[in-house]
């Protein structure tokens, strides 16, 4: 077992009890080949959830803030993920990224950059456009739904992949296309909102 698989395992059994997380729309998960999976960020929670649910092993970007801890920086990086700086202008991690993808393993971004306070989504930033357009990777939006509240159910969705053909063929930008995703994220939230009571 990898140590992947075995924070796995011990993450799921401490959560999925608290949480009674429900998962939806794992038959939309390309089952070979890059993936960019983008997620909205509601808590510091949700990188373990989508590591938990996703049906395969996720490379996160995570803020380099997390690498200076002892201890914990030599957990996440066993988990796959790797710093990046705030506003996503790290170009050691933009060349990691598109390495993951291109290797045709999953990225995980969450592309607001930051948790949203309220609750609703936010702004995305132009990184998760930019990781879209210059791969080949399936670009595979995520809701999470909250509350992440004690014995409360939480709801993990994973959308169809994005459809980017006409985006790379008409050269979009980076920002129109994390617009899109983050559209295609408010859509799930909106599409399921009520199956989070």
């Amino acid at each position: 077992m990898t140590f992947y698989s075995f924070a796995r395992f011990v993450a799921n059994a401490a959560l999925k009890p608290l949480y009674r997380y429900k998962v939806y729309g794992l038959e939309n998960f390309p089952k070979e080949g890059g993936v960019l999976l983008c997620s909205n960020h509601i808590n510091n929670l949700d990188p373990p959830v989508v590591g938990i649910t996703s049906p395969r092993p996720v490379h996160f970007m995570a803020k380099e803030e997390l690498f200076t801890v002892p201890v914990l920086k030599s957990i996440i990086r066993a988990c796959n993920a790797f710093p990046v700086k705030r506003g996503m202008s790290d170009r050691e991690a933009l060349r990691k990224g598109l390495g993951v993808l291109k290797a045709g393993e999953v990225l995980g971004l969450f592309p607001e950059g930051t948790r949203s306070k309220t609750g609703e989504i936010g702004k995305g930033l132009a990184g998760a456009g930019f990781f879209a357009l210059r791969s080949e990777a399936h670009v595979v939006p995520c809701a999470i739904i909250g509350p992440y509240k004690a014995f409360r159910k939480l709801t993990v969705i994973y959308g169809e992949p994005i459809d980017m053909d006409s985006l790379r063929k008409e050269k979009a930008s980076p920002e129109v296309v994390t617009e899109l995703i983050m559209s295609e994220i408010r859509k799930l939230i909106e599409k399921h909102k009520g199956v989070s009571a």
